[in-house]
């Protein structure tokens, strides 16, 4: 430690302190001497031949203790600690064996998720590894309204459990539908396991009392998995350290006793201790608004603060869905690490990281390029003012000569690539450019993405690589304040040292809000605070210490987003419900009721008051400069001293370019910054020199700016997205994530966007051009217009697409156009939910919005809206939730536009406009390059309906283009399996996109290579007024899955999206069920999963129990149902719901008669089936696209189609999958 002292102001502590981060890589500690002196140690995580544990040898080298001696508990007064054990067990799948006991008939409900794939492009799906390793079914049901379907078996589910004991398993987790609110049959099924002799029992209504089968039962699985390993970790510190006492951070920001820290509380233990620290630093420095920024060597993690900790509620970790209360902390695969890399026309950073081993090029390890190698290459980390801690002994400086040959070697290959003249250190600053793009994106996510203007906040930066990145950082987010703490390179470890002792306690109410639900919700409060507070009491805390915050989860009924709010009169609690609401997405639902969706209690055990105190040196403020080397900083070589941070004195200042060197850290003060140290020691950095916003970059293609812009275009579209997702009404864009947004250009053309269906990606601009050919010079800024015509460049009816032009200032000219498609629930038509089986005339499917005008000059048109709605022979049959959707389509074409325009006013419209080009083309030569390794190939694949769809590919390679013929499709059909033109174009766009092996953006740049024939009048390019529902949804499997088998990638896959539509007068739904994928010649399928064309997400089956009038029987993957092969197809899904009314149900599908094809040899997949089972047992058989009134009591049954099977059986060497689900 320096001679610089920090001393905090201390109550009653007379001992030690040692507040310890316990990260992957390096162990920090933080220990506060009983004179209240801080001092720091570092030392590595894992070094199992100098010591056991890094956190007990930290307090042991500070103590000065020997190796073998006892440590003295007497001297210690608490050791708070945070540590990565849980989250490296859960990433890297090393926890306990766990079993997983649930209800009969979700046995595979957790594996299959929400059947979603991860990866739209990916032909090869992988889906996470389940902690589970075998399920066990219980005979017991209760239904959403707690009645009880099947009574609990005790005497079934003894054996069941006992036969997992006598195999060792120790660790189970219980989930039971709606176990969140009717826990009996969890609890009980909880005495007999540990009867058994269950060492590890987690009950989901222990664990996450809330609603969502899937992410609580996920959840409650994390916690079987990983406490156990968490008690042995925790059991061995504490061996050690005797009777002291520990605690250990929560991923929700508070710490807890050693003995109740658990596995779900876990993940995020030590980045929780971060937001600590930076919070705590902050208020200390003056700053109560701050953007937490922790950069390590793989990755940055992000917070906003603003007065209280944010905490995400439901949130996905290493594949896992999690609903437990953790901190709202983003992390972006950016880091010191994040290799750089050229990929032929952009620059690329990320998202692989050179890790510890070998670590960056400079690390003298034989490592790639990295960010960090940017730095040594700028002058930016000078090796001899930089630890000589590497080479074979430890003991030799960063090797910049191997950054500097790398780096000559990179740009003379760009220049060969492009001709680019770009300089050796020009790279290195573009690339660098580009890693501060990725960070700042990812701070836009969790602050101006939710409503926030950060460029009031302070950056309090931290962790080894923050503070060369500070600056950079904050500028691209026009923050002009910047925090460093004398800390900042173990700012998790001492934030350990000053949070407070937390217990959270959440209930699940789901009632409106208003005056009769309060006496109830307060009684839910009170016995939640006194379980927490017990819980704090129970820790030593006093009641003068405790302080109890009573919270409500608020949301609008119908929608999926609660807001945190405190619990007041009902009237004070809608007035700061509207407020958030407001600050989050511009708008309020009045109309609407709000839902109390569940009771928060978070009891607050106030340690201590921080306060640190002033400096005591003896430096002068004037301060020393140890060198002036040669840096590269705001496009130019500046001649740039280097300080240490140790000769500082309160008052020093020092200005840009200026590189200061610290203990743990170098921070770099780029040119028009300032840094100054205050009298606490906190390095203070501002923007001095207004920076000039407008990038003079030139509109020629610079490989730089090409991957920025890549990366802002597509931004802006996931922005428009998470604005429609969080405001709509209707599940099916709200859970399902029916919907996807884009940017155009003034001619319609897709320049990015944030898919989530890939069915609507090529066809929304065909929408576009509609929009722009018929209201040709009577636009105005401020119109909004909506389309779903299909013969008028929309698809089928219930997906409508909105769209908003986006003018010049001055109101003449179109910049850009933005876009959503979302499918709306009903949209009228001859059946509930718009998904007719039979429909022969398009009019019979629902409502024609044919160029629309929805919004004129920034009027919402609501009575022309809804008597369109209204005026037809099948009118649509909730308005009003039309209505919402729509206006949550607008909010998102509002946030486009807002966006846009950040982006013109930033670089210039010339320059975005040459950029928009340059992004299209770059898609162009990636495709180019796809054509350039293809052969020609044609197939035909028949259809269930009778039709054929038939493909011939040719590529020319002299030209580098290809030719994709639909000649020989079938003739237009009588029934509603045809699909406009921009139909087959979406699917020929995703197919080629599949083969291009690399994350490009996805844009009408990837057509301009292909031509597309397809005949007039034939089922691809039907004539109004022919009916086309099933076109969009089915004949564009058929259509993807032809165009596969032409270019011979892989088998078939289910090849439909088995749409079910049920409902009656109150009620509407509609949901696509997954089936298996396809093998490939070198993977086999995947079971349960969503393919191709669409990706929705099914909703949660307590959710469909507690809006709809159904029971969901069960829901499970048939296994060994995939096509046979050197690689076996996925298998299919059996899905058995029960209606509680009477209500139609219809089924629009594919291949109940022609099998899933098999490739190469392999065996054709199994084909789906449907059928009602009637309360009098008989049986009543569907077909693909079929309907039936239902009463109370039938049972709908749905058997999903599987993938085909890739090469012969005969080959095949590993056992089949199925085994390992």
């Amino acid at each position: 430690m320096s001679k610089n002292k920090i001393v905090e102001s201390i109550t009653c502590d007379t001992g030690w302190q040692f507040w310890i981060d316990r990260g992957g890589t390096f162990t920090d500690v933080v220990a506060k001497k009983p004179n209240g002196e801080l001092i720091t140690h570092k030392l590595l995580s894992e070094n199992p031949e100098a010591y056991r544990d890094a956190a007990v040898q930290g307090i042991r080298d500070l103590l000065g203790i020997a190796k073998d001696a006892p440590i003295p508990a007497g001297q210690i007064d608490a050791v708070k600690m945070g540590t990565t054990v849980a989250t490296n067990a859960l990433l890297e799948r090393k926890g306990d064996r766990t079993l997983l006991a649930t209800t009969e008939g979700f046995r595979d409900q957790l594996r299959i998720g929400y059947q979603a794939r991860p990866d739209l492009f990916a032909n090869k799906i992988v889906l996470p590894e389940m902690l589970y390793e075998s399920v066990v079914e219980i005979e017991e049901r209760v239904r959403a309204d707690g009645s009880v379907e099947t009574s609990l078996n005790l005497e079934t589910a003894r054996p069941r459990l006992q036969k997992f004991y006598d195999d060792g398993i120790r660790a189970l987790a219980v989930a039971f539908m709606h176990g969140y609110r009717f826990p009996k049959h969890e609890l009980e099924v909880a005495d007999l396991a540990r009867e058994i002799g269950f060492t590890q029992v987690s009950t989901s209504y222990e664990t996450s009392p809330l609603m969502k089968f899937v992410s609580r039962g996920d959840t409650t699985v994390v916690d079987a998995y990983l406490s156990p390993l968490l008690r042995r970790y925790v059991d061995q510190v504490a061996s050690e350290l005797g009777n002291t006492r520990l605690m250990f951070m929560q991923s929700n920001g508070g710490l807890t006793d050693a003995q109740l820290f658990q596995g779900k509380d876990a993940i995020l233990s030590g980045p929780a201790g971060g937001i600590v620290g930076a919070v705590e630093t902050a208020e200390q420095a003056g700053f109560d608004r701050i953007i937490s920024f922790d950069m390590g060597g793989t990755s940055t993690d992000v917070a906003h603060y603003e007065g209280v900790y944010e905490r995400a509620f439901e949130t996905l970790v290493a594949g896992v869905r999690m609903r437990a209360p953790m901190m709202m902390i983003h992390t972006v695969a950016a880091g010191g690490g994040s290799i750089c890399f050229f990929d032929g026309s952009r620059y690329r950073v990320g998202p692989e990281s050179a890790g510890a081993n070998p670590g960056p090029a400079c690390y003298r390890r034989g490592g790639p390029l990295t960010v960090t190698d940017c730095n040594v290459m700028l002058g930016k980390l000078q090796p001899e003012f930089f630890p000589n801690v590497f080479g074979p002994n430890q003991d030799a400086p960063l090797d910049a000569d191997v950054v500097r040959e790398k780096f000559d070697a990179l740009a003379h290959d760009i220049h060969e690539a492009t001709g680019d003249h770009r300089s050796p250190v020009e790279v290195a600053d573009g690339y660098l450019k580009i890693a501060v793009e990725n960070m700042a994106n990812a701070i836009k996510k969790i602050s101006v993405q939710r409503g926030y203007d950060v460029t009031g906040y302070t950056l309090n930066c931290f962790g080894g690589a923050g503070g060369q990145h500070a600056c950079l950082v904050a500028d691209a987010l026009g923050m002009t304040k910047v925090l460093t703490h004398p800390f900042a390179g173990v700012l998790s470890a001492y934030g350990m040292g000053l949070a407070d002792i937390r217990a959270l306690r959440e209930r699940a109410v789901e009632t409106t809000l208003e005056d009769g639900a309060m006496a109830a919700l307060n009684t839910t409060l009170d016995e939640l605070a006194c379980e927490a507070t017990k819980e704090l009491t129970r820790q030593g805390i006093t009641d003068a210490q405790i302080e109890v915050l009573r919270r409500a989860h608020l949301r609008y009924e119908g929608t999926d987003t609660p807001h945190l709010i405190d619990v007041a009169s009902p009237e004070e609690m809608q007035k700061s419900f509207e407020a958030s609401h407001h600050q989050r997405y511009g708008f309020i639902m009045p109309e609407k009721s709000l839902i109390i969706e569940a009771a928060a209690v978070e009891a607050v055990g106030v340690m201590t008051e921080t306060d640190e105190k002033e400096m005591k040196n003896t430096n002068t403020a004037e301060a020393e400069v140890l060198a002036t080397v040669s840096s590269f900083m705001a496009s130019n070589e500046h001649n740039t001293p280097v300080y240490d941070r140790d000769t500082f004195a309160p008052g020093t200042r020092i200005m840009g370019p200026a590189v200061i060197r610290e203990k743990t850290a170098t921070t770099i003060v780029e040119p028009g910054w300032e840094a100054e140290l205050t009298p606490k020691g906190h390095l203070v950095l501002t923007r001095v020199v207004a920076l000039e916003r407008e990038f003079a970059i030139g509109t020629e293609c610079d490989p730089v700016m090409l991957e920025v812009f890549n990366n802002l275009f597509m931004s802006i579209a996931e922005q428009m997205g998470l604005t429609l997702e969080n405001t709509a009404f209707s599940v099916n864009i709200k859970e399902r994530l029916d919907f996807s947004c884009a940017i155009f250009d003034p001619e319609g053309m897709l320049v990015a966007n944030a898919p989530h269906i890939p069915i609507h990606l090529g066809s929304m601009s065909e929408s576009i051009r509609t929009v722009r050919r018929e209201n040709a010079g009577k636009m105005n800024p401020g119109d909004v217009f909506t389309v779903n015509a299909p013969y008028n460049g929309g698809t089928h009816l219930p997906d409508v697409t909105v769209i908003t032009p986006i003018f010049d200032d001055a109101g003449q000219d179109i910049l850009f156009f933005v876009a959503s498609r979302g499918h709306h629930a009903d949209i009228g038509g001859i059946t509930p939910g718009s998904m007719p089986p039979n429909s022969k005339v398009v009019e019979e499917e629902g409502i024609l919005f044919d160029n629309f005008m929805l919004v004129d000059r920034g009027e919402f048109l609501e009575d022309k809206l809804r008597a369109h709605l209204a005026d037809h022979p099948y009118p649509a049959r909730n308005p009003d939730h039309n209505v919402a959707d729509l206006k949550a389509q607008i909010a998102a074409g509002a946030k486009g536009v807002q966006e846009v325009h950040k982006m013109i006013d930033q670089f210039g419209l010339d320059v975005v406009h040459a950029y928009m080009r340059h992004v299209q083309d770059n898609a162009e030569e990636q495709v180019r390059r796809v054509i350039d390794v293809m052969q020609d190939g044609e197939f035909a694949y028949p259809t269930d309906e009778g039709a054929v769809i038939k493909v011939k590919i040719s590529f020319n390679k002299e030209n580098r283009s290809a030719i994709v013929d639909f000649s020989g499709t079938s003739d237009q059909r009588p029934s509603n399996y045809n699909a406009p033109s921009a139909v087959a174009r979406s699917a020929v766009l995703y197919v080629f996109r599949c083969l291009v092996d690399d994350k490009i953006p996805l844009n009408e740049g990837c057509l301009k290579p292909i031509e597309i024939i397809i005949p007039a009048g034939c089922m691809l390019a039907p004539k109004y007024p022919a009916a086309v529902v099933a076109g969009n949804v089915e004949t564009s499997q058929v259509v993807t899955d032809t165009l596969f088998g032409a270019l011979g990638v892989q088998a078939a896959s289910q090849g439909t999206m088995n749409n079910v539509t049920f409902g009656n007068d109150s009620h509407q739904y509609y949901e696509t069920v997954c089936g298996g994928s396809g093998a490939g010649p070198d993977f086999d399928g995947i079971s349960a999963v969503h393919t191709h064309m669409t990706n929705t997400r099914l909703t949660d089956p307590e959710i469909l129990e507690w809006r709809y009038p159904v029971l969901l029987e069960s829901f499970g993957i048939r296994h060994g149902s995939g096509g046979a092969g050197r690689h076996t197809g996925g298998s299919g899904t059996l899905r058995r719901i029960r209606f509680l009314e009477d209500m139609e149900v219809i089924i629009l599908s594919n291949h109940r008669i022609v099998p899933p094809y098999g490739m190469a040899g392999g065996a054709p997949g199994e084909c789906g089936r449907n059928w009602v089972e009637r309360t009098n047992g008989n049986r009543d058989e569907m077909t693909a696209m079929d309907k039936r009134t239902v009463a109370a009591g039938d049972v709908f049954v749905l058997q999903t189609p599987t993938g085909g099977g890739y090469g012969p059986a005969t080959e095949r060497v590993e056992p089949l999958p199925e085994a390992a689900e």
